[in-house]
C-alpha cells in the first residue's frame, strides 16, 4: 500500500487550548477511517490538518506529492446566488458531465428531488447538505475527507452515502477520513478507528463495533493497573504506620472471552417495570388519531396531504420511533399528537393526565436563558428526578451529563452545541413530563456523550416518540419503529432496514397489506402464536414426505447452529488471550467470527423459509 499522507511529531495549539501534541500518524492507500472523540477534544482539527487547511505549531504534515484530497467541510462555501446546477458542476458543458454514468449516479442518489435551477440560497438545510456532497463526489479523488457527512442526510441518504463510499475505489485504492457521531455508518463504511483524545490519537483495527471491543478492553486493563496502583500505596502506607507486614498474595487475574465482558449486563431496560411505572403516571390513555388527515394549501392554489386517514395509538410507556423522508411530515405528525396542529379531517384523543415535553432541533427552550450561566439556570430547580429507580439532584445529572465545574459558570449562549443540547434535555428531564419528545436529539453529540444519553433515556419511565436519521440511536433506544410514506404510517418490525426496503419499492404493495390498514399495537396480531389460514392451507398442500424432510433440515440447521456458536465462543476466549495491542492477529481472529455469523446467518434463514413452508 502506497503512502499518502500523514504528519510527524506534530503539535497544534490554540490560545486557551493545547490540542495535539507531538502526534505521528499516517493514511495509505486502502484506508478507510473513521475519527472519534469527545467535542473539543480535535476531530475536525485533524481532518483540517490532514487536509492541508491547518498548519501545525511544531513538527510537520507530510503528503505525497500527487494525491488529491476532497475536503467536506461541517459547514459549506456554496454561493446562495448560484442556482443548484452551478453549484454543482460549475462551468463545465452539459455533455461532459451529463454523459458520465459515475456523475449521473451520484446526482441521482443524492439530488434527484432538488430542482436543478433552484437558486441555493432557497434551499434547507438538508438540500444545501446533498447539493455540497454532490459537488465534491463527482470529481476524481485520491482521498475523502468528511467532517460530520450525515448531518441533515435522512436515512435513505446515508444509507445510499455508506454504499457509495464502500464501492468508490477499487479494493486497496483510494482513502476516507470520517469524522461523524453516527455509529451505523461509522460500522458499515470504516475499517479502522482513529480515537482522538488527551491530546493524542490512538489506533484501533475494525470498524465502531470492534473498536469499542478493543476499548472496553482497554479500560479494564487500566483499572486494573490502577487498582494494582492503589494496593501497593495501601500497603507503603500500612507499613510506615504499623511496621512491616507480612508479604500478601498478590490476586490473579483472569483474562475472561470477549463475551463475557457483557455476559452479567442486565437488559438494556425493564420494560414491564417502566410500563408499569407509565400507567401510574399517565393512565391508560396517552395520544390516539382516528383517521387523521391533514392537508396544506399552497399559495398556487395547490393542495398537499401530509398525513392521510392515519389511525395510530401511543400508549402509556410505549417507546416508539418515527422515521421517514425530509419533508415526510414527522415534524406535522408530532405537533398533531401534542394539539398543537388541528387535523384537516379525523380526530386526536389526548389523555387528560398526559404532560408533553419537547426537545427541539433548534432548542427553543433555551432561549429564554441565553444570558444566564449554567449554575443559575440549575439553581431553579431543586426537585430531584427519578431516573433507572435511583433519585439524582440536578448536580448529579449535569456531572452524568458531562459537565465539568468550570462549565457551571459558563453562560449558556457559550455553550458548544453539544452542551446546550445536554443542557436542554436535563432541564425537560427535571421537569418530571410524562410523555417526551424528542426531535433529532443526537445533534452535536459525540459517540460517548451519544451513550450517556441513551443509558439516561433507558430508565426514564414514561412515553417516548423520537425523530432521528442516526439508526444505531433510533434502534437502540426505541422498542418500535414507525415509517410514514407517502401520508401513511406503517410498523416496522424488521426496524429502518425493513423502511429502506419499502421506500425503495410501491408502497401500496409492500409486506402485505393495503395502503390504507390500521397501524395495529406491535404484537397484537395474532396472539397464539399459530399460522394464518394462508399458511395453514400452503401447509396442507405438502406432501407428508416433503414435510417430514423440511422438519428434518430444520432439526439439522439447529444442530449445525449450535456448532458454530460454540466455535464463535472459542475464537472469542483466543481474541481474549491474545495480545490487546497485536491488531493484526485481532483483525484475522475477528474475521473468523464474521465469518462463523455469516453461516450462522445462513442456516437461520433456511430455518426460518422450511417454517414457513410449513407454516409455523
Amino acid at each position: 500500500m502506497a503512502f499518502l499522507l500523514g504528519c510527524e511529531k506534530v503539535r497544534v495549539e490554540f490560545p486557551t487550548k493545547t490540542v495535539f501534541e507531538s502526534v505521528s500518524l499516517g493514511v495509505d492507500e486502502g484506508d478507510r477511517i473513521g475519527i472519534v472523540g469527545r467535542n473539543g477534544d480535535g476531530k475536525s482539527t485533524l481532518l483540517n490538518l490532514l487536509a492541508g487547511r491547518l498548519e501545525p505549531d511544531e513538527g510537520r504534515v507530510l503528503r505525497n506529492g500527487a494525491v488529491r484530497v476532497g475536503v467536506l467541510g461541517q459547514f459549506d462555501d456554496l454561493n446562495d446566488d448560484a442556482t443548484v446546477g452551478e453549484a454543482v458542476v460549475g462551468d463545465r458543458l452539459e455533455y461532459e458531465w451529463a454523459g458520465d454514468a459515475r456523475i449521473r449516479d451520484i446526482i441521482a442518489g443524492l439530488a434527484s428531488d432538488i430542482p436543478w435551477d433552484a437558486r441555493v440560497g432557497a434551499l434547507s438545510g438538508g438540500q444545501r447538505r446533498r447539493v455540497d456532497l454532490v459537488r465534491l463526489l463527482i470529481d476524481d479523488w485520491d482521498m475523502l475527507a468528511l467532517d460530520e457527512p450525515t448531518n441533515h442526510l435522512d436515512v435513505r441518504a446515508i444509507a445510499w452515502l455508506a454504499e457509495h463510499l464502500k464501492g468508490r475505489w477499487r479494493q486497496g485504492a483510494g482513502a476516507l477520513l470520517v469524522v461523524t457521531h453516527d455509529r451505523w455508518f461509522l460500522d458499515e463504511v470504516c475499517l479502522r478507528m482513529w480515537e482522538v483524545h488527551d491530546r493524542a490519537v490512538e489506533p484501533f483495527e475494525g470498524g465502531f463495533s470492534a473498536y469499542i471491543m478493543q476499548r472496553v478492553e482497554r479500560d479494564r486493563l487500566a483499572a486494573l493497573a490502577e487498582q494494582k496502583r492503589q494496593n501497593e500505596l495501601r500497603r507503603e502506607l500500612a507499613w510506615l504506620s504499623r511496621g512491616a507486614r507480612a508479604r500478601a498474595t498478590k490476586p490473579k487475574f483472569h483474562v475472561a472471552a470477549a463475551q463475557a465482558l457483557i455476559a452479567d449486563v442486565p437488559p438494556l431496560r425493564d420494560e414491564l417495570a417502566l410500563k408499569r411505572m407509565a400507567m401510574a403516571r399517565l393512565g391508560k390513555q396517552v395520544v390516539d388519531l382516528e383517521h387523521v388527515t391533514v392537508r396544506f394549501e399552497g399559495e398556487d392554489g395547490s393542495v398537499r396531504t401530509v398525513l392521510d386517514d392515519v389511525d395510530w395509538i401511543v400508549g402509556p410507556g410505549d417507546r416508539f420511533g418515527i422515521v421517514g423522508g425530509n419533508g415526510a411530515g414527522k415534524t406535522t405528525l408530532l405537533r398533531v399528537i401534542q394539539g398543537l396542529q388541528k387535523p384537516s379531517a379525523g380526530r386526536v384523543k389526548i389523555g387528560q393526565t398526559v404532560r408533553f415535553a419537547v426537545l427541539s432541533q433548534h432548542l427553543d427552550g433555551l432561549s429564554d436563558v441565553g444570558g444566564d450561566r449554567v449554575r443559575q439556570v440549575i439553581g431553579r430547580y431543586s426537585r430531584r428526578t427519578m431516573l433507572d429507580g435511583k433519585e439524582m439532584t440536578p448536580a448529579q445529572l449535569l456531572e452524568k451529563l458531562g459537565f465539568s465545574r468550570a462549565d457551571l459558570n459558563e453562560p449558556v449562549r457559550d455553550l458548544s452545541g453539544g452542551q446546550r443540547r445536554r443542557l436542554a434535555l436535563m432541564l425537560i428531564l427535571l421537569d418530571e413530563p410524562n410523555v417526551l419528545v424528542l426531535d433529532e436529539p443526537g445533534n452535536d453529540l459525540d459517540t460517548d456523550m451519544l451513550a450517556v444519553v441513551e443509558d439516561l433515556l433507558d430508565g426514564w419511565p414514561g412515553t417516548l416518540l423520537l425523530v432521528t436519521h442516526d439508526r444505531y440511536l433510533m434502534e437502540r433506544v426505541t422498542d418500535h419503529q414507525f415509517a410514514l410514506i407517502d401520508g401513511k404510517l406503517r410498523h416496522l418490525p424488521g426496524g429502518v432496514e425493513e423502511y429502506l426496503e419499502l421506500s425503495s419499492r410501491p408502497f401500496a404493495t409492500a409486506a402485505g397489506g393495503p395502503v390504507g390498514q390500521r397501524v395495529a399495537r406491535p404484537g397484537a396480531s395474532n396472539p397464539s402464536g399459530a399460522g394464518t389460514p394462508a399458511e395453514t392451507a400452503r401447509a396442507a398442500k405438502l406432501s407428508g414426505g416433503e414435510q417430514r424432510a423440511l422438519r428434518k433440515l430444520m432439526q439439522s440447521n439447529e444442530r449445525k447452529t449450535g456448532t458454530l456458536r460454540g466455535k464463535i465462543n472459542d475464537v472469542r476466549a483466543q481474541m481474549a488471550d491474545a495480545d490487546p495491542t497485536d491488531f493484526t492477529v485481532l483483525g484475522d481472529l475477528q474475521s473468523q467470527v464474521d465469518d462463523l455469523q455469516r453461516q450462522i446467518d445462513a442456516l437461520e434463514e433456511e430455518w426460518l423459509e422450511a417454517a414457513e413452508k410449513l407454516g409455523e
